[in-house]
This record gives structure tokens, sequence and C-alpha cells, in this order.
């Protein structure tokens, strides 16, 4: 997949207005129908099959549907399992860009992801208690790096007791994120996927529950493990590019402790600075070619490197400054891409440059509680992106760096004490 990009200049961009607020429609038959005709091929493929559990609770819709994010295949999965209902999706931004008109038909709402959205808790409100349609909700907003949740926003509980509607919790097993996890750039395994529809609140729960007991329970319902399960339930994955692109969430050696130095080609991560070697085997456990295996988990690697950057931002030795192309989403038309730059951040959040060293966009290491960090971004490259509702940075690290350390140093900068 690949995005509409334009060349423009900084003064272009920087005199464009917000992005327009767009407002939804309610998807036609036709193009729920032409949504699931099309998903149909890529679930044979995986041999897709769902369950139901505890639907009872759920009575009549409209309802707020919330779906854990693991893959591309993700939509075609609940476009299956939703079928036929009417609902719309929380979509990003980026996916209008050159196709608006279709996203909207197709039911799509766009928002900006890790940016607080008025507009977006406006349409939700509107969609469900005004036009009693549903809506499915990704609340990770970003995918799984290492086959865990991403981090939840807070109050989640919150906007489904105002919402007032029956609660069901799509999740997708395993499969989903085995047969097509981000950091492996795009390279399909032969997986069978599954997924499971279940109530996860009622109306009368809803109103008998405090916020922080439907978050509790969100966030129960949204713990997982795909590595865990994957070696539990014995599938095996084959392909011999499995580890390829591993290194994207495990940068950091635990044997030298370098950043940024693990290489994962084929089967093998290796460190190119220590040269010590592991294997990903069928399993999805990690093993040392040789011997001592620091970590046989890919989460428990990713958890270390967590604790590594919290240490090192309470130390205040944490930084990233790089040269970065940019792209900016400031309408629906293009990513306009800008040239070069500069992307700083560090314990006072992030500072972006332009070529000229003029400081285009500032961002609080408290204006989010996350990070728009991809891998491999629309075929373009690895990328970290910052903004706010007036505009996107779409930032392309020039050499390479780990942009997962900039995620889990967002994420940790977040629930620190406030710099005076």
């Amino acid at each position: 997949m690949k995005i509409k990009m334009k060349k423009a200049s900084w003064e272009e961009i920087l005199a464009k207005p917000a992005i327009p607020h767009l407002k939804p429609l309610a998807p036609p038959f036709l193009f729920r129908l032409l949504v699931r005709v099309l998903s149909i091929p890529d679930l044979w493929k995986v041999k897709f099959s769902y369950t139901k559990e505890g639907m009872e609770r759920s009575g009549e819709g409209p309802y707020l549907i919330l779906m854990n994010h693991s893959s591309f295949l993700d939509l075609k999965m609940a476009s299956k399992v939703l079928f036929p209902m009417p609902y719309n999706i929380v979509s990003t931004t980026d996916t209008f860009v050159g196709k608006a008109l279709l996203m909207r038909l197709v039911g799509c709402i766009p928002t900006q992801k890790f940016v607080t959205d008025v507009n977006l808790v406006m349409d939700m409100i509107r969609i469900i208690k005004k036009q009693k349609r549903s809506i499915l909700m990704y609340p990770e907003a970003g995918y799984t790096f290492d086959g865990t949740a991403t981090t939840l926003p807070r109050k989640l509980g919150g906007m489904c007791k105002r919402l007032g509607v029956p609660v069901l919790m799509l999740r997708s097993d395993e499969g989903g994120f085995l047969r097509d996890p981000l950091y492996n750039g795009l390279r399909l395994r032969r997986v069978k996927v599954s997924a499971t529809l279940s109530c996860l609140f009622s109306r009368e729960e809803l109103k008998e529950l405090s916020v922080e007991e439907l978050d509790a329970r969100i966030d129960e319902a949204f713990s997982f493990d795909h590595f865990a399960a994957q070696k539990e339930k014995g599938v095996a994955v084959t392909e011999k590019t499995r580890a390829a692109g591993l290194e994207r969430v495990l940068y950091r050696c635990p044997h030298c402790e370098g950043d940024g130095v693990m290489k994962g080609e084929g089967e093998k991560l290796f460190c190119t600075a220590c040269g010590k070697e592991y294997k990903l085997l069928t399993d999805g456990s990690l093993q040392a070619t040789e011997g001592k295996t620091a970590f046989s988990h890919v989460p428990s690697w990713y958890a270390w490197e967590r604790a590594c950057v919290k240490k090192e931002l309470e130390e205040g030795t944490y930084r990233l400054e790089v040269p970065v192309k940019v792209g900016v989403i400031c309408d629906h038309r293009a990513m306009y891409m800008v040239g070069e730059g500069t992307l700083i951040h560090d314990r006072g959040g992030f500072t972006l440059k332009r070529e000229n060293g003029e400081v285009v966009y500032t961002q609080d290491p408290y204006a989010s509680y996350g990070l728009n960090a991809d891998f491999f971004f629309y075929e373009i490259g690895d990328m970290i992106s910052i903004g706010d509702k007036k505009r996107l940075y779409y930032c392309f690290p020039q050499v390479p760096v780990p942009v997962t350390r900039a995620r889990l140093a967002a994420e940790e900068m977040y629930h620190m004490p406030k710099i005076l």
C-alpha cells in the first residue's frame, strides 16, 4: 500500500489552514458488501474462523465495538464477523489521503493518532445516539510491535459510559499477528487466523460500574501475548525470513548493551558490534546459537529495552537527534514532502527543525500518552509522526535509528513528573 505524495515548500505548508473536519457518512449497503467481498481471498488464505461468546448479554445495538490491532488483516476480519451490520470505523487521517470520499463511503471517521480529538468524540456520540449506528474502534491506535497490547488511553471506560450502548470486544488470536507482524516488512506467513466476538459490557453494567472498573476490565480484555500463545499452542512459523526486520523491535543488545546494533536476517538476529547471535525458532522463541541466552521471549527483551529507556530518562541521558525527510499532512489531498530537517527528542519533548535550523514544531512530552511510530510506513521507510489538530509531521530518519526507542521513551516520559 502506498500514499499519494506531492512536493511542497515549508512556506506553502505552514500557510495552510488546519486539517478540515470531514462529517462521517452512513456506509451504504453496497460499500459494506464491497469490503466484505474484497476481504474473502485473504481470509480464505488464513482459513479464518470466529466464535461468539456471551453475546446474549449484548441486547440490541447500536454497539461500540473494540478490537485489538495486530495486522493489516484486522479490518478484513471485522468485515466478516460484523457483516451486514452498518457501522462506522475510527481510522487514521493518513488513510484518507487521496481517497477521502471512498473512505467516508466505507464508513471511516478520520482522526489523528494520539492527538486529543473533540470532534471525534462528538461524531461518535452523534452516530450512536442520533443515527443509531455502531462504531468499530481500535483503542490501541498503533499496531503492536512485540505481540502484546500497546498502551491504551486512560478513561476509555468514561467514553463507554458516556455513549451508553453495549460494548463488544472483537479479539483476534495470535494468528493475526503471526500472519503479518509489522516488523517483518510485509512478508506474509502461512498460519491460521481466528477471532472471538464477545460482550464486554452490557447496558446495565455500564451504569453500575465505575470508570475505574470499566478501565480495568478493558485492560484485561487487551491483555495478551501472541508470542507466548504461539508457543503454548504449538503454532509453527516455518518461513526462512521470520527474523528479518526483528531489529526494529529488538534494537538493543543485552550483551554489549549497544543501541541500534542488532540486525535481523533470515532466521537469525545478531549484534553487529559484539557478534552475539540468536535464532528465532519456529515456535516464536529465541535461542542463542552459542553461549548464554539472555532472553528467550521477544516481549521480555522488549520490556528490558523499555526499562533501559526509562533509566536513561531518569538519569537525563536520553536523547535522539537525527536528520529526517519530512512529509506533512494538512489536508486529505496528499502527503506534502517538504524536504529535510532535524528531529530532536529529549526530556523536553520533540523539536522539529527545518533545513535552515528554524524550529517549525515543538511537542510537550505530556501532550500525548503515546507516539505514532511505524515501520516501512507506506513503503517509504521507518517513521516517527508528531503533530496536532492543525497538521501532522511524518519524519523519516535518514540514518539507521530505532524508532521503537522513541516510542518507548514517549510512553515512559508521559508518566514521569513534570520538569519545573
